[in-house]
Formats: structure tokens, sequence, C-alpha cells
């Protein structure tokens, strides 16, 4: 009801002068710097994916990377998460994505990326889609975020948001139209040939213990009290199988405790509506397969046991 008051008594005073359509943030708000105009529409359990397109010449760095995603996309979550000049973590840094909406929003980011080509790619971007020495604001550490993130102090991080690997999709020798079109341009396939990509682990229930208990676990542990993280990830065919990759995220990660007293509660999942990409027949005339055309944010608070 606070709300509703709110927004009607913010429609009123629009409708009465100039003056009085200055946005104001709640002195209440301690998330975000939003109005509470702003932040409604947000609430919204989906939003449609925003590119550059791929002709744009800002789109360059990201298309290297074989499974990036939109910084404009990731901004918005940094808008309602975050205030002005708080810290951001994205444990797979990819190119940059993370770093730049933070760059181009006045937030810090700390980005850590086992690849060296992808971790030279992402200072790069910022220096040049951004501005010069803009990368020089935030922190680039190329290493396994695994021994990385164990070696941070506990409650330092005011939002994390990252896109995971989604196993070894990116591995599989067939992967119809995109990869084809990835090959034939000369371009990267998958994210590393190294034993200690997640991408490479064999088994994937294997692969999603490391990803619950070594690394969101411990981006639990290192995130503020009260703060959020963001997940952003994409179910997935295995063979024949589908895997419900987000669920099975959810399962293992809801309640899980993360030091400090504390748990990560989900709050919600938001999908992310991938409008644009194309249709391809899979199982046509035999079998229904699913074109997957969106992805799930998956959203996780630090909390209190108990509460």
């Amino acid at each position: 009801m606070a709300i509703e008051a709110e927004l009607l008594s913010v429609a009123k005073l629009e409708g009465d002068s100039e003056e009085a359509k200055v946005p104001v943030v709640d002195p209440r708000n301690s998330l975000n710097d939003l109005t509470g105009k702003e932040w409604l529409p947000e609430t919204k359990s989906f939003f449609y994916q925003k590119g550059l397109g791929s002709k744009h010449p800002h789109a360059q760095i990201e298309r290297l990377h074989p499974a990036p995603y939109s910084f404009q996309d990731i901004a918005r979550l940094i808008l309602f998460f975050t205030k002005n000049g708080e810290l951001v973590l994205d444990p797979f840094g990819g190119v940059g994505s993370t770093a730049k909406a933070c760059a181009l929003n006045n937030r810090i980011c700390t980005s850590i990326e086992l690849s060296p080509e992808w971790h030279d790619l992402s200072i790069k971007r910022l220096e040049t889609e951004v501005e010069a020495d803009s990368s020089l604001n935030h922190t680039f550490i190329n290493a396994d975020c695994i021994p990385t993130l164990k070696a941070f102090d506990d409650a330092i991080f005011d939002f994390v948001v990252t896109s995971p690997p989604y196993w070894a999709i990116l591995n599989k020798k067939a992967d119809h139209k995109v990869k084809k079109g990835r090959v034939s341009q000369n371009l990267a396939t998958n994210y590393s040939n190294s034993d200690k990509d997640l991408g490479n682990i064999e088994k994937y229930e294997d692969f999603l213990d490391t990803l619950v208990y070594d690394v969101f676990k411990e981006c639990g542990r290192v995130l503020r009290e009260k703060k959020y993280m963001c997940i952003v990830v994409s179910d997935f065919r295995n063979k024949s199988e589908f895997i419900s990759f987000h669920s099975d995220l959810i399962q293992k990660l809801s309640h899980i405790e993360v030091g400090g007293d504390c748990k990560l509660t989900l709050q919600g999942v938001k999908i992310l509506v991938q409008n644009h990409k194309g249709l391809l027949p899979y199982g046509y005339p035999f079998a229904y397969v699913e074109n997957i055309h969106h992805q799930y944010i998956l959203i996780f608070r630090k909390t209190r046991k108990g509460k």
C-alpha cells in the first residue's frame, strides 16, 4: 500500500507543476537509486533481451566470445540491485559485459576470468568501448575463480551477477547452425581447453556440485548481508535429455548456508526473453524438441538463518 500511495502521490504532483516532475528517491531506499516509478517496472517477472546488434562497432569484441551476454541486460540488474559507487563481483567475467555495465553506470567491478584471451579482451573492451584508462577503475583477475574466491574476505561485495558455463554444451561437436556459423568465421566455439574450466567437467552431477559448493556458496560468503546475487542461466539438451539447469541450481542453492549465520534465499525467477533468435526445425516431423528462446535470472538474497 505504501508504494501505491507513493506512486499515486507522484502522479498527482506531476500533473500540478513542472517542478514536481523532478525524480525523488525515497530516503528509505537502501537498495538502489531508483524512484518509485522507476522501481515498479523492474519487478516484472520478465524482460526482453536487448543488444547492440552484431554489426555495431561496439559489438565486435563481444561476439568473439562463444557465449556473451548483453551489457545492457546486466546494467538493468546492476541499476536495480546496487547504489552508485557500490562493488559488483562477476566470478565468470568473460569478455567484460559486467565490467562494461559497471563502468557506464558508476559501479566498481571485480571480474574473475580463467582464460587469458577473454581476460585481455575484457580490458581492451573497456578501453575501446567506454574510454581510455576506464579499466583502471576496476579489478580484472586472470585466474581460476575457485581458489580466488576462497582468498577473499567475508562480506565485501554489494552485488554478485554472472552467467556460468552451461556444463559442456559448447564442447559438442555438432551444434547446428550457430556453431557452424562460428566455425566458418574462425570464431571460438568453447570457453577454453583448461582442465580448470567448469565447462570441461565430464559428468553433469560433478559440474553442478562444483558450481554450487565451490563457486556460488563462496559468492554468498563474500556478499554483504541483505544483498543480492543474480545468476543468468538457460536450460539445455544433452543428447535426447532435456536438462532443467535452472531448477537444479535452485534446488541446490536455496537455503544453502554461506557462513556468518547467513543463507541464500530465492527471491524470484525472472525470464529473459530472446525473441530475436531464429527457429530451427529440431525434431521435425517426428518429435517435439524445443527451441529455447529465453534465459532465467535466478535472484537470491543473503539473509539471516531463521528469518
